[in-house]
């Protein structure tokens, strides 16, 4: 009778699901709680990166590029504006989409937002739903049925 040792099967042509195989989304947000929100919400399907300011965003782009952007547009130091201007001026990351998010509601201030010309934009609070839709219609220009 043949035994089966795990340790000298031949691994050729066995296929494993890596992490690399999820789509990269960096989250760039001050607030701790909107962070971790977001990263419980997409975890399952995407691998999330998070950073708390956006010096730490550019930081984590050139580490890992991210194929999608969430940023946060009112930040202390570096903002939302900022940020991505510095992500726009970079050639190694001028094509990594970005999506607003901003608490500010006001005609002016959504104004101010797309005038950058972001990929999209997403008002705070924010509902699971329209976030992982949004993501989806970026990501792969369609519309996903939730």
């Amino acid at each position: 009778m043949d035994t089966f040792n795990p340790s000298s099967a031949p691994l050729d042509g066995l296929q494993f699901e890596y992490e690399e195989d999820k789509k990269v989304i960096l989250v760039v947000d001050d607030n701790a709680t909107t962070l971790r929100g977001i990263k419980n919400i997409l975890q399952k399907k995407y691998e999330v990166i998070l950073a708390n300011s956006g010096t730490k965003a550019i930081a984590q782009i050139s580490r890992k590029k991210p194929d999608l952007i969430l940023l946060d547009y009112e930040m202390p130091v570096c903002d939302g504006k900022q940020t991505f201007e510095m992500i726009r001026s970079d050639e190694e990351m001028t094509d990594i989409p970005v999506v607003f998010l901003t608490g500010v509601n006001d005609k002016s201030h959504i104004h101010a937002v797309l005038r950058l010309k972001p990929a999209g934009y997403m008002l705070k609070p924010y509902e699971p739903e329209k976030l992982l839709a949004t993501i989806e219609k970026v990501l792969y220009g369609e519309e996903t049925e939730q």
